[in-house]
């Protein structure tokens, strides 16, 4: 087999592959017995008809046509294999010339990753926010934690921005009620930004036992966008009530004994998670710096199929939310034009911090270990709640091994660009990485969320105390 590799941009190639005949001979047996298996001939058994009665019968054309579908694919794939390109489309392939016993032609155009040279990356210099933990960042984290616990105590006044209401909702339609859009004892904080417009402003103002007809656009069901009166009934109106910040607290809401304990415990996962963005920012910040040194020609089927990967990703989003498109992009506060133009930009992106951290690694000879990947399986089995053994099996059965490997090889690669980096903090301070690695336990790790200490369950919503009243 000869190939010949012509370059029709920085981003396709036309690939030109001669076969010899004889080459064809494994494929063009398998196509006999396919075309056996297939064709019914008086006096013989289906999958026993002879070559040459198979040809008389139905000609040699139909061989030789069952012979490229087989054979074609594998040997395009030999070419590439042999050839200096990393298609990164479905090729567009031609047979050009049958010359039947003597040879086989076919032409294969395909996008391909760009050729590029990486710079010199050692002398890049970047600047992360300090790993210096205030009293303010503690604070922070303790009133998180009342939120957590804090309680609910029913009032007797208006409804406010920050007030619990338990109410009713009811929807019509030219006076017509629609079922679906009914809702009872419905708990709701005042000011949270409902998708419902006009429900907030409603809101406020309203004490128990009232009720308030105001008009806006059904988000869901089979009305979504249709303009309807929306009548809202409060039934309760609660205030939020956080808890004393004492010792008696921190027993509630950790493992500690006292005020002093949990907040040094505090301080220290707050230093923890501060090194920890030091490391993630300067990694991502010294790679910026790069990507902005290299011009890289990007294939266009790439960029699409990347755009289109991510309007399917949001499609599903939207269809899952129950919402219409328009209460979806209304809640995100965004429009389905500025996400199309988010989605090319970080298309575009991705693609060129793709080939970089490939080019880097090849470059560096990274690879995978096992206990890596075992890591990055346990690791990501926690982060979306399933157990180590099912993600695995699933990751062998999708053949996504491959991708889980190439994402802690690039994840290495993006390491290796920001230790060569020279990091400063926001204070004008060297920051060590190394030393950080030494001090959080290891290179690889990964952002955790431990902003909260060991605490007892509880319910993101404040517990409703229902034997308090004012």
């Amino acid at each position: 087999m000869k190939t010949a590799v012509e370059e029709l941009s920085p981003t396709r190639v036309r690939l030109t592959v001669e076969v010899p005949f004889e080459e064809l001979g494994e494929s063009m047996q398998a196509a006999y017995k396919k075309v056996a298996q297939q064709v019914r001939v008086p006096g013989f058994r289906p999958g026993k008809v002879p070559a040459r009665i198979i040809e008389q019968r139905f000609g040699r054309a139909v061989v030789l046509e069952e012979t490229l579908n087989d054979a074609v694919p594998k040997l395009y794939g030999q070419a590439v294999d042999e050839s200096d390109i990393f298609p990164v489309s479905q090729p567009e392939i031609e047979v050009t010339k049958i010359e039947d016993g003597e040879q086989v032609e076919f032409t294969a155009e395909v996008d391909v990753r760009p050729q590029f040279e990486i710079p010199e990356y050692a002398d890049i210099e970047v600047t992360v926010p300090s790993s210096e933990v205030t009293d303010a960042d503690i604070d922070e984290q303790l009133d998180g934690l009342r939120q957590r616990f804090a309680t609910l105590t029913g009032v007797e006044r208006a409804a406010a921005g920050g007030d619990y209401v338990v109410m009713d909702l009811a929807a019509s339609i030219d006076g017509a009620n629609i079922e679906e859009q009914q809702a009872s004892e419905v708990s709701y904080e005042v000011g949270a930004g409902s998708v419902l417009e006009g429900l907030d402003a409603s809101l406020e103002g309203m004490s128990a036992g009232e009720e308030k007809v105001f008009t806006s656009t059904l988000v869901g069901g089979q009305n979504a966008g249709d303009e309807a009166e929306i009548t809202v009934s409060v039934k309760t109106v609660k205030e939020k009530v956080l808890p004393e910040l004492d010792d008696e607290f921190a027993q509630l809401a950790s493992e500690f004994d006292t005020l002093d304990e949990l907040r040094e415990s505090l301080r220290g996962q707050i230093r923890h998670n501060k090194l920890i963005d030091q490391i993630a920012q300067a990694r991502q910040k010294a790679l910026d710096a790069l990507l902005d040194r290299i011009e890289i020609p990007l294939p266009e089927s790439a960029v699409k199929t990347e755009i289109d990967t991510r309007k399917h990703n949001l499609e599903h989003q939207i269809s899952d939310s129950g919402l219409s498109k328009e209460a979806f992009y209304r809640l995100y506060q965004t429009s389905e034009e500025e996400r199309f133009k988010e989605f090319e930009d970080a298309a575009a992106k991705a693609l060129r911090t793709g080939f970089v951290l490939d080019k880097i690694a090849r470059a560096e000879e990274l690879g995978v270990s096992e206990q890596e990947l075992t890591n990055f399986v346990i690791r990501r089995a926690g982060e979306i709640g399933v157990a180590p053994n099912t993600l695995a099996q699933h990751l062998a059965e999708n053949d996504q091994l491959t991708l889980a490997m190439v994402e802690i090889v690039r994840d290495k690669a993006r390491a290796v660009v920001g230790d060569a980096a020279t990091v400063k903090d926001e204070d004008g301070n060297d920051v060590d990485l190394k030393a950080i690695y030494r001090e959080i336990g290891g290179p690889t790790e990964e952002p955790e969320d431990t902003d909260e200490p060991t605490a007892e369950s509880s319910s993101d919503e404040p517990t409703d105390d229902t034997e308090t009243t004012k």
